[in-house]
């Protein structure tokens, strides 16, 4: 199904074709920013079709591909056009970026197996017509493998770009001249790819991969990159200095290349972040704070402090020229922000609610939670949380997802032996060989899953029952189907998780539903669960209940909302803070020990309560009131 996912436009760059230089001028590199990973799979499809049908000589036409996330939901497209007969492959020849080291084809790990999985086998590509590095060969063969290998050539190169801007296996610190090689792969790169392997001591520490010459050799290069989680890389390849330590920057010199993106992956370009310095804006209200703001920490300064020339020597002369002088401005954007401030996130009854975020009618409301997985709720909008039951809401949440594969083995085996030790059966071992049967890279074992799940549901009980919340009537667990694959790879959703979230939308009839926002991967969980919270929303849509509902949109643990697109700001005192804290201790499987941390070091708790603090630090910095900590959110609608 297509990304719906898009956050409300306010304002901004006036786009003019005919002053497209201006507002691109500072990207080195030509760049198309899409509002979805959908549509810029369109125009990548698009190309590669087109260019496969003008193909003409007697050899075939050699495209080059990647792995990962990144090119997924294109091969879905390619599979698609190819079975409605809108493209042939029968005169394509593949050549694949990069591959493990020692690995067989035949392991599910392998580039090799990825690309037939996802592409080739569905598709009437010749087997002659395949070429992969060859993971299997002795070492003593490689260097005359790989100098053959890069004397490929490319007619059109699709490629995704790491966090750290490596290209394939080409690590910060390759050069540019590097050809196809044998490379050690760094710790990081492993810790990334470990998911997939079990475990890091299971990862491959080496790989085959083209170097940066052979990449730039391709005629075309086409890079992808969705989500806001590859922002900052985007922006160093596309407007920053060519270094050897964003290996992708060295693209800028290729002559005939483009960068594909979606508007998460955009999200730091100047052009979007501070578009006022390419070109004239649509001036509204929240784009107007949202400028402010940014002016607020350039020049170091609270809001009411700003003057007239601090507009005008940062390039914010044209707000002026709007009909409001600079203090004027000043006032307004104050107020405004202060606006968004309510200690009532479900409204304050028998108030005047004319200036504050969320209507005193109808009191109680009914509110329902979305949380991707079984922590996410309290992690991310915890205070809220307690605030809107602590107030008397008829607050429901919902955990869309069972989490199973975030437990590790040690957990499991800890809690069997748990119960076993308060009178229970003894089933240690048995658990204990389930888990010995478990085989690097194959979804774990059915019921391996089913207890961790047990688990999640156990601690997520146990966490909204510390702050009042009725989990036998209140907490509904979806386990929707897309997640239970058993693996990290997870499958599309489909119409029946849709259902199951409509089903409950119907049952509770919210007024406010919270969802986690995140603009991260296409293809991750939090944003296939927004997704799904869509497509559900659209199927509700003209119920009569739906009138009164809005939803507000919070953020996963690893980012927080830009205060100029801020809609409403919960303060939590100390006390509340704690209270929030203790409500994430519940979740004991994810402390510590967590199988996918991610690159953070910091627990769940720590990560959490910095944002949140950061955010009131903000505010503070601002001119607002000194909180101990802020939890913010954004309407959607």
């Amino acid at each position: 199904m297509n990304n719906k996912y898009a956050l409300p436009k306010d304002g901004g760059l006036i786009a003019d074709k005919a002053f497209k230089d201006l507002t691109q001028r500072y990207e080195r590199i030509a760049t198309q920013a899409y509002e979805s990973e959908y549509e810029g799979v369109q125009y990548i499809a698009d190309n590669i079709v087109a260019a496969i049908k003008a193909h003409k000589g007697d050899k075939p036409f050699a495209l080059g591909l990647t792995t990962g996330k990144t090119p997924i939901g294109l091969y879905r497209e390619l599979v698609k056009r190819y079975k409605a007969g809108e493209v042939s492959f029968a005169n394509v020849a593949v050549y694949s970026l990069d591959e493990f080291y020692p690995i067989k084809p035949t392991e599910k790990q392998s580039r090799n197996y990825r690309i037939h999985e996802e592409l080739l086998d569905q598709v009437d590509i010749l087997p002659e017509n395949i070429n992969f590095p060859d993971g299997t060969l002795p070492r003593e063969e490689l260097s005359a493998f790989c100098a053959n290998y890069g004397k490929a050539h490319i007619d059109l190169m699709i490629i995704g770009v790491g966090k750290d801007g490596q290209i394939g296996f080409n690590e910060p610190g390759s050069h540019a001249k590097s050809g196809t090689r044998l490379v050690q792969l760094s710790y990081q790169s492993r810790k990334v790819q470990s998911s997939a392997f079990g475990s890091l001591d299971c990862t491959p520490k080496m790989a085959i991969t083209m170097g940066i010459d052979t990449v730039m050799k391709a005629e075309r290069i086409i890079v992808m990159a969705w989500g806001e989680d590859k922002a900052n890389v985007a922006k160093q390849i596309i407007e920053g200095e060519v270094s050897e330590l964003v290996p992708a920057s060295y693209l800028q010199a290729h002559n005939n290349i483009e960068v594909v993106i979606d508007e998460g992956a955009a999200s730091q370009l100047t052009r979007v972040q501070t578009p006022w310095l390419v070109g004239s804006c649509q001036w509204t209200p929240k784009f107007t704070r949202k400028a402010v703001v940014w002016l607020c920490g350039v020049v170091n300064k609270p809001i009411l402090k700003l003057t007239h020339k601090d507009y005008i020597e940062n390039s914010l002369g044209e707000l002026l020229e709007q009909g409001r002088t600079y203090d004027q401005i000043n006032i307004d954007v104050f107020n405004d922000l202060q606006h968004t401030i309510t200690g009532w996130p479900g409204g304050k009854p028998n108030a005047d609610d004319s200036t504050r975020p969320v209507k005193s009618t109808p009191f109680p409301k009914n509110v329902l939670i979305f949380s991707p997985h079984p922590d996410d709720d309290v992690i991310s909008m915890g205070g809220t949380f307690i605030r809107l039951v602590e107030q008397g809401h008829n607050v429901h949440v919902a955990y869309e997802t069972s989490g199973n594969v975030a437990v590790h083995d040690d957990v499991v085996l800890q809690n069997i032996d748990a119960a076993h030790e308060l009178g229970f059966a003894d089933e240690y071992a048995n658990v204990e060989a389930i888990i010995k049967s478990k085989k690097p890279g194959e979804p774990e074992p059915r019921p391996l899953l089913n207890l961790k799940g047990a688990l999640r549901r156990a601690e997520a009980r146990a966490a909204v029952r510390s702050f009042g919340l009725n989990a036998d009537t209140n907490a509904h667990f979806l386990n929707l189907p897309f997640y239970e694959t058993g693996g990290i790879s997870k499958s599309p959703f489909t119409q029946a998780d849709i259902d199951i979230v409509a089903k409950l939308l119907r049952e509770v009839k919210p007024h406010q539903i919270y969802a986690a926002g995140d603009l991260s991967d296409p293809h991750g969980t939090h944003r296939t669960c927004i997704e799904i919270v869509l497509e559900a929303i659209e199927v509700v849509r003209n119920d009569e209940w739906f009138k009164d509902c809005h939803l507000w949109l919070y953020r996963g643990a690893w980012m927080e909302w830009d205060l100029g697109s801020v809609d409403m700001a919960v303060p939590l005192s100390p006390n509340e803070m704690i209270a929030k804290r203790h409500a994430i201790y519940r979740h004991l499987s994810q402390k510590d020990i967590v199988p996918f941390p991610g690159e953070d070091p910091r627990e769940f708790w720590q990560r959490s309560e910095d944002r949140t603090q950061t955010t009131a630090k903000q505010y503070d910095a601002l001119g607002m009131a000194e909180y101990q900590a802020i939890e913010v959110f954004v309407r959607m609608f």
